[in-house]
């Protein structure tokens, strides 16, 4: 109990700190309110005992004493009403201020983390401290300033009820105690309760992003009961928790309002005597029974606060974790600005994926079993991603996913010990088998990830030295799944950047888009929908190149980006990209056997480490698996028209 009131104590701090001015027209209103009730009070009293009761044993009205009453009155209801106004005002814009603001420190955290990072934590988990999370912290602040006002009404109120009649007093705030005990007993309960609900929230989150992000192969491979089920099993499991909160709630609100009531039922029963017995005055009663509901108030306002705390707790430490994470990429002040394409090396670079840590954002309480059933291929790695970058070499294709927990440290490895250099302006193809490093190495290029051990320069500085802006001005990668945002096709291409049609169109033309984009319904304002759905595979791909060439990169990374497209336009895009004056190096991970050829040398991978390296046709000569590698599709296809025409296919090589 004591400790989740400190840390209560201190969420409300930071609530305090983040909306000083919304909390101090709050309060203001509040410390009104609680003013004018007990001015209130003493009206009634006044009322009752100099113009009532004595009109009643007169046997007449004075219409003048009544009049002036009801406008004391009327005036009195009136600030009040003002203070209730600036209380609810001050409490609701703190409230939303303080969400909205800890909502873009989240996303700007989750901006700064690097990738690495972003692997170890499902994407269910960050939405949910992003959204859930954060609304859960600060709820505290709608009863805030409400609470500091009853603190003010409670010290008036118990400094009136003393002067007025000290037995009563007592009588009254011996339910103290039991208001005491319930809130204990409360807290020790609520906390785990709120800790399990608030993670069941990620999960539910975690599962529906699962789901709408492979809708594709859900759909395809007739999984849609099966998902259905997976999602109302952990609803259901979501449902369940929070009933238990509603509870333990609907255990403790009706104790909170009951013990007051029946604390003033007392003392209006012990009054009532002593008004007999002519120790108090009816005014007295009438005052002193208004007074001990004002009591009550705040009792009820403590105990809603409190009722708050331990779902606060347990939001602020779940998004607390995300604020206080460390490892931010460091960045340079050095420029990458030059003429030309950029020389890069590679030496001796050693990479590991990461692991992903499930649930280590739940807080230290939080025990929730994940049930996946879903069909083997359904997930949020079957609809693509924004930054897909290893998905073949050990990694995930999502930027925030990483391999399954169970992995070994070989499958996830990355890459051991790359070493290559790649002059200015010349056009490089890696190559190898799935697994090999490839994408890892890609990635590497542009700093998604840094290494683990070795070091990546361009133009002979590293890149860690590079100033953050300079990089991303002339650094560029195009992943295998392109991803486009719900915009139009111009947009999608410059990203916000103000840049005229005419380069638009060169680098759409360039990337072999111009013909198709001029054949959509609105040409380039024409919208994609949400991630490119009303296009094909390749036109998101020719893009998403065309998107990283208008840009005019010294360096050019292409992560399998035309592997969507036909064999012929992916040499027209390769042979436009050497023959244009694009001032860039490129690095292409490749397949196609055509399109290595067009590459002025090759880099072959194998496990992690560079096996060879040299022209197309030197490799294809001088290493064996390389050429296994390169000429499997022609084989195969060899193959199968051999067996078709009913041929013997032994000795069929490459």
């Amino acid at each position: 109990m004591h400790g989740l009131l400190r840390r209560g104590l201190r969420v409300i701090g930071v609530a305090l700190r983040g909306a000083p001015r919304p909390f101090a027209v709050g309060v203001g209103g509040a410390a009104l309110f609680a003013v004018a009730t007990v001015a209130a009070s003493l009206v009634l009293g006044w009322v009752t005992d100099e113009v009532l009761l004595p009109q009643f044993e007169a046997g007449e009205t004075d219409a003048a004493a009544l009049t002036l009453a009801a406008l004391v009155i009327i005036g009195v209801g009136l600030v009040k009403a003002t203070g209730v106004l600036g209380r609810r005002l001050g409490a609701y814009l703190a409230q939303f201020q303080l969400q909205a603001m800890y909502r873009q420190r989240v996303t700007r955290q989750y901006l700064r983390l690097p990738l690495r990072w972003h692997r170890r934590h499902p994407t269910g988990e960050l939405l949910s401290n992003a959204n859930a999370d954060v609304e859960s912290a600060f709820f505290v602040a709608a009863p805030l300033p409400m609470a500091m006002g009853a603190s003010i009404l409670l010290v008036l109120t118990a400094g009136l009820l003393v002067v007025t009649d000290p037995a009563l007093a007592a009588i009254g705030f011996s339910v103290g105690p039991l208001l005491i005990f319930a809130n204990w007993f409360y807290q020790r309960r609520m906390r785990y309760a709120a800790t399990v609900a608030q993670q069941a929230r990620a999960d539910v989150s975690e599962v529906a992003h699962e789901s709408f992000d492979g809708a594709l192969v859900v759909k395809t491979m007739g999984r849609e009961q099966a998902e259905a089920e997976r999602f109302r099993g952990i609803s259901e499991d979501l449902r369940d928790k929070m009933i238990r909160v509603g509870r333990l709630r609907a255990f403790f609100d009706p104790v909170i309002e009951a013990l007051p009531n029946i604390a003033i039922l007392l003392v209006l029963f012990v009054g009532a005597y002593r008004v007999r017995a002519g120790a108090l005055t009816p005014g007295d009663l009438v005052l002193f029974a208004y007074l001990f509901r004002l009591v009550a108030l705040p009792m009820r306002v403590f105990g809603w606060l409190l009722g708050e705390l331990p779902r606060a707790v347990v939001g602020w430490d779940r998004v607390s974790r995300v604020l206080d994470e460390t490892g931010e990429m460091v960045y340079g002040r050095a420029p990458a600005e030059g003429e030309g394409g950029a020389a890069t090396q590679l030496d001796e670079v050693r990479f590991r994926h990461p692991a992903p840590e499930r649930g280590d954002l739940a807080g230290p309480d939080a025990t929730t079993p994940r049930h996946r059933t879903a069909a083997a291929g359904s997930g949020p790695r079957a609809g693509g991603s924004a930054v897909a970058t290893a998905d073949r070499d050990g990694g995930s294709s999502h930027g925030h996913d990483g391999p399954p927990a169970d992995e070994t440290d070989q499958q996830r490895r990355g890459i051991e010990s790359v070493s290559f250099d790649v002059p200015a302006g010349r056009t490089i193809a890696l190559v190898g088998a799935t697994g090999s490093g490839k994408s890892t190495v890609a990635s590497l290029l542009v700093r998604l990830f840094d290494p683990d051990h070795g070091s990546i320069t361009f133009d002979g500085r590293e890149l860690s030295e590079l100033d953050r802006d300079q990089l991303a001005a002339n650094v560029a990668i195009v992943f295998q799944e392109a991803f486009l945002f719900d915009d139009t096709v111009r947009d999608n291409i410059t990203l916000g950047l103000d840049l005229p049609d005419a380069d638009v169109e060169a680098a759409a033309r360039l990337a072999q888009a111009h013909g198709f984009i001029t054949e959509l319904e609105h040409g380039y304002d024409t919208p994609v929908g949400e991630r490119g759905a009303t296009l094909s595979g390749g036109q998101r791909q020719r893009i998403a190149l065309a998107r990283a060439i208008v840009r005019k990169p010294r360096l050019l990374v292409l992560d399998d980006a035309t592997s969507a497209v036909d064999p012929s336009v992916e040499s027209d895009i390769l042979r436009g990209l050497a023959d244009s004056d694009l001032p860039s190096t490129v690095i292409v991970v490749a397949y196609r056997k055509g399109s290595i050829a067009l590459a002025d040398e090759v880099v072959f991978l194998r496990e992690g480490q560079v096996a060879a390296r040299g022209s197309h046709e030197q490799l294809l000569e001088e290493e064996p698996s390389y050429a296994d590698l390169v000429t499997a599709y022609e084989r195969d296809a060899a193959e199968r028209d051999a067996m078709a025409a009913g041929q013997d296919t032994r000795g069929i090589g490459p």
